[in-house]
């Protein structure tokens, strides 16, 4: 088992910024990827970011580079999501995944724990 707990979503003003932890607990010596999707009303799970557990490998959405950066601290257990220049379309329930098995992965299937998820609402 690993814990999730995700933190940090609020409600902001578009063009403003906003930081997401994300605090692992349990087994977190297996994982291999942390990362984070968003759901927003009435549509499906999408990735956002990822980032390898054991190497520098980072991942982005389209939608979200150059915006969004994603970072660890092993020491702490920690996974922080800073979202710079935040945008309506951001607005979504901000979920944070670890992934056990070998390799990163993008898709949601690929992932193996779950947090419960932050609200993020992005007014204009």
């Amino acid at each position: 088992q690993v814990p999730l707990v995700e933190s940090g979503g609020r409600l902001v003003q578009a063009g403003g910024s906003l930081r997401l932890s994300c605090a692992a607990s349990g087994r977190t010596f297996s994982t291999t990827t942390m990362g984070w999707f968003r759901q927003a009303p009435g549509k499906e799970r999408e990735f956002v970011a990822a980032i390898s557990w054991t190497d520098t490998n980072t991942y982005y959405a389209t939608s979200v580079k150059g915006r969004f950066t994603i970072s660890r601290d092993n020491a702490k257990n920690t996974v922080v999501l800073q979202m710079n220049n935040l945008k309506l379309e951001d607005t979504a329930v901000y979920y944070c995944a670890a992934r056990l098995r070998f390799g990163a992965s993008t898709d949601y299937s690929g992932y193996d724990y779950w947090g419960q998820g932050t609200q993020v609402t992005v007014a204009a």
